[in-house]
């Protein structure tokens, strides 16, 4: 679904001038590459900010830059996450898995649609990928960074479904150059230890990100008048 905000008991989304703001009801245990807040850490916030293609030319620190952004907004310590695709298109999606439930909230642009394995080199268009799925199961840490492949390997399938090839060899493209992935789970002493396709865990991630990212593709080809 396409919304302006979103709520549950767990996690609530809303979307403000250039910021998309998704707040967990109590600090959660995530794992990311973000640009601002990545690696295994805690957070209560993570965070989109809109850029335009301007605002990020070299000597930009794109880091440095989102940092300063979020301080000056109140953010500091939340996840920080860089997008140059409409707030107002960003999309949320629910899966349950046996006794597992998993949000997923995505913004989807493919601009710069590329596919793993291609060479390397400067950006043609701009265009990225942010998903943030939350799951309602405390993870171990190894648990935490097979949610992650998980994640990965949905967000790549979903990309592959929506027939998008990518700029650069012109093969069927498994995402953009510049995506990124948050998963965050509450913390708790009884931890999960797996969150592989053979798990709950694993099927409510999956079947979260599958969903958001696929509509998102669907949204963004949409509008721009392709099948």
């Amino acid at each position: 679904m396409i919304a302006e905000r979103f709520s549950d008991r767990c996690l609530a989304v809303s979307c403000v001038g250039p910021w998309l703001v998704a707040r967990f009801d109590s600090p959660h245990a995530v794992v990311s590459w973000a640009v601002v807040g990545g690696g295994l850490g805690e957070a209560l916030w993570v965070v989109w900010r809109h850029v335009e293609e301007h605002e990020l030319r070299p000597p930009t620190h794109a880091a440095r830059w989102l940092r300063a952004r979020m301080r000056e907004n109140g953010l500091h310590g939340a996840v920080g996450l860089l997008t140059s695709r409409r707030l107002d298109s960003w999309v949320q999606a629910h899966h349950v898995a046996g006794v597992v439930a998993a949000n997923c909230v995505a913004t989807v642009g493919l601009g710069n649609a590329l596919r793993a394995g291609d060479p390397p080199g400067p950006y043609a268009r701009i265009g990225t990928i942010n998903v943030l799925c939350r799951v309602d199961v405390a993870l171990a840490p190894a648990a935490l960074l097979e949610a992650l492949a998980i994640a990965t390997e949905a967000k790549a399938a979903a990309i592959l479904e929506s027939g998008v090839v990518s700029g650069r060899s012109g093969q069927p493209a498994t995402g953009t150059g510049t995506d990124c992935i948050v998963i965050a789970c509450p913390r708790a002493r009884a931890r999960a230890p797996y969150a592989g396709k053979h798990t709950d865990v694993g099927a409510a991630i999956g079947g979260a990100v599958l969903d958001a990212v696929r509509a998102g593709a669907h949204a963004w080809k949409a509008e721009r008048g392709l099948r």
